[in-house]
């Protein structure tokens, strides 16, 4: 067996800005190299990203701000993020290192409303699913219903997102059909109402370290336990203080609402899904980020160690790249213009299924997004087939025809030096893999 870390991070953001630096929120060291032990994949799931009615559009096609700030920080360690999902508030990220991309597979992502009913998005949950070594890994970020008084509400949010999502991958087409599921957010899930002490109260209790004496009314283990709702997952016990309510900019805690754990990050594994393995999980750390105070919650962090079937792949960088996993393998090219249009070749290592949309994008060098590119053209309306080669010195198993693909002037000025083509496989559900990545393409413009 071998293993994969993943970092966790679920941050209710209040409609504000990054205003404070994030490396502590990302337990990385500012400085880059003296980072020593990185996580595999990283997994941020934000609520209450500041959104408007009428932005939603431009909400999907651009970053926010904190999205923007993270990926920066990650991309200076070589992190490429992979998908980004937002419904209004609701932000989920997954990001991999680079040297694992060949061997992610089937990235899929899902949104369940349940403000209004399931009319407004304001509240519900988004999604990810994807495969890594074999492995199929769902992640969830929600925002149940609020109020202390809310309980019931929260308990038939998570059973319409559970009975509402459903994915596109055979044999994982529910969250809890994945091998690990990893679900965090702001649950928004209280003290129980019978537990009568006013905020004043609870907070001398917190100042004394009474923790585990007011976790014992938690809502949220209530349900737990009783079967209710959340009873699939586990949750390692919060060593912290409650996560809300803060006065904005303070360390108090705001006495219009009842401190509480609204902010968790639980997960679940199903160990016996493969025969002769069974699937394990460890989780190192679950931790409060108290000095981020722009709202009137604070971030929750946690470290997981999964195994992984041993599937004699190393993902070393030397592995990495010979590029071994690849499925499409574009011909080195010596160079592109920048006022022209330029054409890539590329065949098929692998007996390979082909989707009508599958497509081929152009990205800057060392891109650190799958949905960064510069142009693309779709494969099956814009490639062109070229006879295979006859040459008794080249192999014949896989490989099939080689194409060609002609691509539009690239709108791209001096400062960008080199470009990379990624193909993506591209199922008629949106279900998308990375097949193959060619070398850097320099650029120059024509005298």
């Amino acid at each position: 067996m071998d293993n994969l870390k993943l970092y966790m991070v679920t941050y209710n953001v209040g409609t504000t800005s990054p205003d404070q630096d994030l490396h502590d929120l990302l337990s990385l060291n500012p400085n880059a190299k003296n980072e020593k032990s990185l996580p595999d994949f990283y997994v941020v799931s934000l609520q209450e990203v500041k959104s408007k009615p009428a932005n939603m559009l431009m909400d999907s096609l651009f970053n926010d701000s904190w999205t923007n700030s993270t990926c920066n920080i990650l991309a200076a360690r070589d992190y490429v993020k992979l998908k980004t999902i937002r419904l209004q508030g609701l932000v989920l990220s997954v990001y991999s290192l680079r040297k694992h991309l060949f061997n992610v597979r089937e990235i899929e992502s899902e949104y369940t409303r349940t403000g209004l009913s399931g009319m407004w998005g304001n509240k519900g949950a988004v999604s990810v699913r994807l495969g890594a070594y074999g492995c199929s890994l769902c992640f969830v970020n929600s925002h149940l219903a609020a109020h202390d008084e809310g309980l019931d509400d929260r308990v038939e949010d998570y059973n319409a997102i559970i009975k509402d999502q459903e994915f596109h991958v055979p044999e994982h087409t529910e969250i809890f059909f994945h091998d690990y599921v990893f679900w965090m957010g702001d649950l928004n899930f209280r003290l129980m109402e019978q537990y009568e002490m006013a905020p004043d109260e609870i907070e001398r209790l917190i100042k004394k370290g009474e923790l585990e004496k007011l976790f014992a009314y938690d809502q949220l283990r209530h349900v737990m336990s009783t079967g209710k709702a959340f009873s699939e997952l586990t949750e390692a016990d919060p060593k912290f203080a409650p996560t809300f309510k803060f006065g904005v900019g303070s360390d108090d805690y705001d006495h219009k609402r009842r401190p509480a754990w609204t902010d968790r990050i639980l997960y679940k594994v199903n160990s016996n899904n493969y025969e002769n393995v069974t699937l394990k999980l460890e989780q190192k750390s679950y931790v409060c980020h108290g000095q981020y105070t722009v709202s009137d919650h604070r971030p929750v962090s946690a470290e997981f160690v999964i195994k992984i079937p041993d599937l004699n792949v190393r993902v070393d960088a030397q592995v990495f790249s010979e590029n071994l996993d690849e499925s499409v393998q574009f011909e080195k090219i010596p160079v592109w213009y920048l006022d022209e249009e330029n054409i890539a070749t590329y065949k098929f290592t692998k007996d390979t299924l082909k989707n009508k949309d599958d497509w081929i994008g152009v990205f800057r060098e060392n891109f650190n997004a799958l949905d960064d590119y510069v142009v693309y053209e779709y494969v099956n309306k814009s490639s062109s087939p070229l006879p295979a080669s006859k040459s008794p010195h080249r192999g014949t198993h896989h490989e099939g025809l080689r194409y060609t693909l002609t691509f539009p002037e690239l709108p791209l000025g001096r400062s960008c030096s080199a470009v990379q083509l990624i193909y993506f496989s591209l199922t008629e559900d949106n279900v998308q893999t990375v097949l193959g990545i060619s070398d850097p393409i320099p650029l120059k413009k024509k005298d």
